[in-house]
């Protein structure tokens, strides 16, 4: 396996993180090392640097005529194909800025206020906000743990359905958890879909992120009816890293269901995506594979680094490899910590995690951990937290902890 500690071109050092503007180095004091916002520390993949500054150099900021191969549409179809043998049709294609964007509008387009709509929880936090403002209610699903992996809990979704619920969000490969549904789990879901007349919205952003040994099946390609009723939502900015440029997309797996979307939702008020972020996109699924091969071998190691040192410095952190993404999912509700565990390690450790909370009620002993960053930073950031909880048990004052560690140059 490869060092944790080798630094490879495309990672980016503290001082590199620091003068960017993004909000995952820019939220905390310079003090707290970030491990929270889905946001790699990795420099851009080189076609998606040479698609902008081609851009850039021509001034070419005038409404975009991205048509036939050059299209987000094209290049959608063209990878979902060459990666996971479906062939979408690029006429049922919506580009939109962002997931949650096209989350808000399925809610409002086939839901009422007081409506159900299923998700697994724990589940990525904005999904949860967007049931609250638009009043929608959550049918809680919550993934099983079964000891070695969470798994999904069909009996359970199927108890708690009833004759209100109209949508069913399915997050896949999962976020927090990394898990990477198998079949007879997407089904078990869809079929359910199509006897109690749900549509379906399938997240599957984070499928170009999975690691050895495991296949990323799309929601839509289960079967014709399951995917007459799904809605893939997509996008480069997680796999490539480029979540500032804003694009995204919808696909609606048949014309009827996306008649049915655009009566209560035009095309055009949703807006049009900028060029910059087509042109970028557009790159990233054409040229940008040699680039996320080499990220996948670093995210690899990191995963491994971060499984083998929680089992050796965090005993009593319940902790699964993620199956994909570069996120982990800690439950360190047997540390007995004096604070919520997201709250203790950014005051005794000064590491920024996402509170577990925000993921669903009953996760408020977890936080979860980015792991896409170099190996120097990684390192730092599992040293930090290991010896707060060292001094937390020797039965510290509370003070914060600082590393004895020099400075990280990665």
């Amino acid at each position: 396996m490869e060092s944790t500690t080798s630094v490879q071109p495309f990672e980016l050092s503290v001082e590199a993180c620091r003068a960017r503007r993004g909000t995952k180095w820019n939220k905390y004091p310079s003090d707290v090392l970030p491990a929270w916002v889905a946001d790699m520390d990795f420099s851009v993949a080189e076609p998606i640097q040479e698609a902008i500054e081609r851009l850039v150099n021509l001034g070419d900021y005038g409404y975009g005529a991205r048509l036939g191969e050059v299209s987000l549409e094209t290049a959608f179809a063209e990878r979902m194909e060459r990666r996971f043998g479906w062939s979408p049709d690029p006429e049922q294609v919506q580009p939109v800025s962002e997931l949650i964007q096209a989350l808000f509008s399925v809610l409002l387009a086939f839901s009422e206020p007081g409506d159900g709509v299923v998700m697994q929880t724990p589940i990525y936090p904005p999904f949860l906000v967007a049931l609250a403002q638009t009043e929608r209610r959550l049918v809680d699903n919550p993934l099983a743990d079964e000891g070695s992996r969470f798994v999904l809990d069909a009996a359970d979704l199927r108890r708690k359905v009833d004759d209100r619920t109209r949508i069913l969000v399915v997050c896949n490969p999962h976020n927090p958890s990394g898990r990477v549904l198998e079949r007879e789990e997407l089904l078990a879901l869809g079929e359910l879909a199509v006897e109690r007349d749900m549509v379906i919205v399938a997240d599957e952003i984070h499928a170009d992120l999975l690691y050895s040994g495991r296949r990323h099946v799309v929601m839509a390609t289960l079967s014709p009816e399951i995917a007459s009723r799904t809605i893939t939502i997509t996008s480069a900015t997680k796999g490539f890293n480029i979540p500032g440029l804003r694009c995204a997309l919808m696909h609606f797996g048949s014309p009827e269901l996306r008649e049915r979307f655009r009566r209560t939702i035009p095309d055009r008020l949703l807006g049009q995506v900028n060029v910059i972020g087509i042109d970028a996109t557009v790159a990233a699924w054409r040229h940008g594979q040699p680039w996320l091969d080499r990220v996948m071998t670093r995210l690899s190691a990191n995963r491994e680094r971060v499984a083998e040192f929680v089992a050796a410095e965090l005993p009593g952190v319940r902790h699964y490899q993620p199956e994909a993404t570069y996120l982990a999912w800690l439950d360190c509700g047997a540390l007995d910590l004096p604070s919520s565990p997201a709250e203790f390690f950014l005051e005794q450790a000064r590491v920024g995690l996402n509170d577990g909370a925000d993921f669903g009620p009953a996760s408020q002993s977890c936080v979860r951990l980015n792991f896409g960053t170099s190996g120097a930073i990684l390192e730092e950031v599992l040293e930090r937290m290991a010896a707060a909880v060292r001094a937390s048990r020797a039965g510290g004052n509370g003070t914060r902890q600082s590393s004895s560690r020099p400075p990280i140059r990665s």
